[in-house]
């Protein structure tokens, strides 16, 4: 029950992705309350915590593959390659885009100490451009890819419910 299996993710699997779910839809939460209600105190407030947020999923995102890895010979398998290839590629956009994130937080000299813990001093003077540029292109456009793909994710398992192929869902929801 609490071990992953070729059938069913176990209990720490499963706290790990329904964790990262719940953080990511608080995180674009945050992005459309900073585009749709910027200026307002609703919007201060959501806006407020989308980078502290990014750092937990970082981290949770860093754990989990880890425990991914280490309990890989016991999961389920993906049921296709490109299965395989879409959670490759959200793992790497859940990393990247949090660190791109990082990156320019420090390069722009500004310090970050989410939940009042230091992390980024700052610094006096100019911006460091190539820590801060990757980021100002690539950021938000990366967000709504990860959007799109995590929209793709959830059709994709409710599909594959309904085809009467494996039921991926119950997979990831049920306790077996």
């Amino acid at each position: 029950m609490h071990k992953d299996t070729p059938q069913h993710y176990g209990t720490i699997s499963r706290l790990f992705h329904w964790s990262t779910a719940l953080l990511l839809l608080w995180q674009f939460t945050t992005a459309f309350g900073h585009l749709l209600l910027d200026d307002t105190p609703v919007g201060d407030f959501l806006w407020s915590s989308h980078k502290p947020t990014g750092l937990v999923i970082i981290v949770l995102i860093t754990i989990r593959l880890a425990w991914a890895l280490w309990t890989h010979p016991r999961r389920p398998a993906a049921i296709n390659q490109l299965a395989a290839y879409g959670h490759y590629a959200l793992y790497a956009l859940m990393l990247l885009i949090p660190a791109l994130a990082l990156l320019r937080q420090y390069g722009s000299g500004r310090s970050f100490t989410p939940f009042g813990i230091p992390l980024m001093p700052g610094f006096e003077g100019e911006a460091i451009e190539w820590m801060t540029l990757p980021a100002n292109v690539l950021h938000s456009w990366l967000g709504w890819l990860l959007l799109a793909m995590i929209a793709g994710h959830i059709m994709m398992a409710r599909a594959h419910r309904r085809s009467g192929d494996v039921n991926v869902l119950e997979r990831m929801a049920s306790k077996r």
